[in-house]
């Protein structure tokens, strides 16, 4: 047994696997320490990956060489890509997943890579010398040593969950709470709050009248997650379904109000407002007479149903008999109540852009400790706080992702510079570059980046470039080839397309919108016989990526445009070179920001709420810029 690490990472959910695995990946020797090895990536909400701009997140991670979208790939039972009737920018793919195939994968890759080791205990303390992180502490007595320490606690940092007026204590029901880490880090100077979330009930299917739902199927099984082509484990795909709630039902959650302990003064914790528990929604909305469900299956055998929509922290009988008004439910059994958690998160502003701590040295924090919510935003963070723990502890320079850059740049960014007042959802709305920050091409976004890291493998590099070749040549070829009237107009009349009098380069027919280069390909043979010659495996990616660059060049590229200009302000350094609370130039909210902040450029300044545009031109004039 070894007791010395390069890198301890504390936590094994969605942050700590990407953490640990990434720092194994580039060569620390690793330490994972999880309170049960049998909770792996456990799935502690629904059994979902991706959605708006998390779908985008997942891929970014893929691209990165993480392992979020490889093991939603080999766990999935059904995928759909939503919004895929607006432009591309919005395209978010989502699958539903088996959760227990889910976390069984993550157990197995991480046992078996290289240089990650797994240890089942709580952690305590910290030990901390010098204002640098040396090692743990653990429940068992135990002292493990590391160069760099990544914390991703969940929502286990004094845990409180509320079934009603019942408070237990636990980070997850039936999973004990963690003890310790919140004082000791509050002692140092470390900034602390509560947070709320919360979880629907789970519902057995043979209790279901499923003639009273509405079906809803997933998409023809041709997107995944993972750039990879060879990852689906193609598991039985399973329908969701949808049903309502109704008058009768919000009548009987009304009368379970004064025991809410949203409402009864019992959590005065922050909790999420894009994501309201039913008792939220019944208030919230009052006027509405229903409100949409949806039943998720867990895996492919067993019964369990999650109730997307049906969050709630109400009384155990409450919940029962609003669900037994619903007529679907009319004889419903259940696995296990809803019920809402408060927990201990830090203030995110206390961190580097690395995920490294400004107190203290070697320590980063990943997921919902800096206040977020999500799997895909919690893995997002621990694989850049796991791979920068991994190349501090080697002597490495760390990096950051842009926000031009990344949805994981944009949520990173958020976080530090602006805070959190609830917990930080990731929205497309977000992301002031999302023209550039599309799912389609995350991989020649970040590969190239991973690769130079030693996060991504020689095969995927090797992929990716072989999917740049062939995207390049496909849009090179659509440039030069001319297409005559006489051999494409009755397509065109039958497309619903204006019919063309002259001859006119394939590229200029692609750009009509109700035209794509599938159906092209069926009435011009040259093109058809080309996208043939792309291999099979990338046959579907390289079409949707040219198809994307040749309709949307002008957005991409005016978006381009912004972006250079305001990355020309991320190299102005401002850090440590004012004394913020002497420049009476600065506005008093201004400077109370930027000393707190301590911005690394004005780039970053000018993003701090409270921080104006007056001000900005202050610190511009005082940077001789």
């Amino acid at each position: 047994m070894r007791y010395n690490y390069d890198v301890i990472v504390i936590g094994a959910g969605h942050a700590g696997c990407e953490a640990a695995s990434a720092a194994a990946r580039l060569g620390a020797s690793t330490l994972l320490i999880t309170h049960d090895l049998d909770k792996i990536a456990q799935m502690s909400c629904n059994p979902a990956v991706g959605g708006i701009a998390k779908g985008q997140i997942v891929r970014e991670i893929d691209a990165l060489g993480g392992l979020m979208g490889i093991v939603t790939d080999r766990a999935t039972i059904q995928f759909r890509m939503l919004n895929s009737s607006k432009g591309p920018a919005m395209w978010s793919p989502r699958a539903q997943c088996d959760r227990m195939k889910f976390s069984a994968e993550w157990r197995r890759i991480l046992e078996n890579t290289p240089n990650l080791y797994l240890w089942q205990d709580s952690v305590t303390e910290l030990i901390i010398e010098d204002s640098e992180v040396r090692g743990v502490v653990t429940g068992l007595g135990l002292r493990f040593k590391a160069k760099s320490v990544v914390l991703t606690a969940g929502t286990f940092l004094n845990g409180m969950m509320h079934f009603g007026r019942t408070q237990l204590p636990g980070g997850r029901i039936s999973e004990a709470a963690s003890y310790g880490l919140t004082e000791q880090l509050k002692q140092i100077g470390f900034i602390a709050d509560r947070m709320k979330t919360g979880t629907p009930v789970r519902v057995d299917g043979r209790s279901v009248n499923w003639e009273l739902t509405t079906r809803q199927d997933g998409d023809p099984n041709t997107h995944h997650f993972s750039y990879l082509t060879d990852v689906r484990a193609g598991l039985r795909q399973l329908p969701c379904h949808i049903v309502y709630t109704n008058e009768q039902t919000h009548d009987v959650l009304r009368q379970g109000l004064p025991d809410s302990p949203l409402y009864n003064g019992q959590i005065k914790s922050i909790g999420p407002r894009y994501c309201p528990s039913i008792e939220t929604k019944i208030v919230t909305f009052a006027d509405k007479t229903s409100h949409q469900l949806f039943l998720e299956p867990e895996g492919t055998d067993t019964q369990v149903y999650y109730l997307n929509g049906f969050s709630s922290s109400l009384p155990i009988d409450i919940q029962i008999r609003a669900l037994q008004t619903i007529p679907a439910f009319e004889n419903i059994q259940i696995f296990r109540p809803g019920y809402a958690i408060e927990y201990d998160f830090f203030d995110p502003t206390q961190l580097h852009h690395t995920l490294e701590t400004k107190l203290v040295g070697g320590l980063y924090f990943a997921g919902q400790i800096n206040g977020t919510t999500g799997y895909e935003e919690a893995a997002g963070q621990g694989l850049v706080a796991g791979a920068n723990a991994a190349r501090r502890a080697l002597g490495q320079d760390q990096f950051t992702l842009t926000r031009d850059a990344a949805y994981i740049g944009v949520l990173i960014d958020d976080l530090v510079i602006k805070g959190v007042d609830e917990p930080y959802r990731m929205f497309t709305s977000r992301a002031e570059y999302r023209i550039l920050l599309r799912q389609d091409d995350a991989d020649m976004r970040l590969t190239p980046l991973g690769y130079s890291l030693g996060l991504v493998s020689e095969e995927r590099y090797k992929l990716m470039l072989e999917k740049r070749k062939w995207r390049d040549e496909l849009i090179d070829f659509a440039g030069r080839f001319k297409v005559r009237a006489d051999k494409i107009n009755s397509y065109l009349e039958a497309a619903g397309s204006s019919p063309l009098t002259d001859g006119i380069r394939l590229r200029d027919l692609i750009l009509r919108p109700e035209l794509s280069i599938e159906g092209l390909a069926s009435a011009i043979r040259p093109l058809d016989e080309f996208v043939r010659t792309i291999p099979d495996e990338l046959r579907a990616e390289v079409v949707e990526a040219a198809q994307i660059l040749i309709k949307y060049s002008g957005y991409i590229d005016r978006e381009r445009l912004i972006a250079d200009k305001i990355r020309r302000l991320e190299s102005v350094n401002i850090r440590n070179k004012f004394d913020y609370s002497s420049l009476k130039g600065l506005s008093t909210e201004a400077r109370q920001k930027l000393v707190k902040i301590n911005p690394r450029t004005i780039a970053e300044a000018s993003r701090i709420p409270g921080v104006s545009p007056s001000d900005i031109n202050v610190l511009l004039l005082l940077s001789g810029r």
